[in-house]
């Protein structure tokens, strides 16, 4: 089997002091990089929205960040404006090995759809093009870390599961946003999914 490292959004607007921080975004990113050496290929997902995203709360008058609401593709949640095309929240956290990565993938740039998952836009169906590259690749064992746990981590590994690939989150090397208890119902779907919990 060929193993790829799956290294999801560390980057500064997600990190402490970031426009959407997860709490302790940071403290992972030397636990990631020790794990590169022992996989085969790295790849890294980051966040790239354009201003005026339709997933910014900033966008929908009288909505707060973190309300709920319906979309064309379903529901979604109003962020912060977070990880704008080109500025320094979108950057990578200055620690991470970035020199390590075979492939950059970039989501949620299309303004009218976010994406939390590596593999799909938030409609479930738009192709992020990370399957093609992996197949190709024959990459068939995939880890995955990085923020946050209960969104992009557990979208991205539900999605690889679908797939057909082999896919363990480390628990230790992500962490979590957890509205409302979206920690507990992501552990819990990931699990029924087929993803193994480290």
């Amino acid at each position: 089997m060929t193993h790829a490292l799956i290294v999801i959004d560390v980057q500064n607007d997600f990190c402490p002091g970031g426009a959407l921080a997860v709490p302790e975004g940071d403290v992972i990113v030397p636990g990631i990089n020790a794990l590169m050496p022992e996989v085969d290929a790295v790849v890294l997902t980051q966040d790239w929205h354009p201003a005026g995203h339709s997933s910014f709360a900033s966008r929908h008058s009288g909505q707060d960040p973190y309300a709920l609401i319906e979309m064309p593709y379903g529901p979604q949640v109003l962020w912060p404006d977070h990880c704008v095309q080109g500025s320094n929240g979108a950057a990578f956290h200055a620690d991470l090995d970035v020199d390590r990565a075979d492939l950059i993938i970039r989501k949620g740039f299309q303004p009218a759809i976010d994406s939390y998952s590596a593999f799909f836009e938030n409609d479930r169906t738009t192709p992020t093009g990370l399957e093609g590259y992996l197949r190709t690749r024959g990459i068939d064992r995939l880890t995955m870390v990085g923020l946050a746990t209960d969104f992009c981590v557990n979208f991205s590994a539900v999605d690889a599961a679908r797939l057909g690939f082999q896919i363990t989150v480390r628990q230790d090397l992500c962490r979590a946003i957890d509205l409302d208890g979206s920690l507990a119902a992501a552990i819990e779907g990931m699990a029924m999914a087929g993803v193994a919990l480290q």
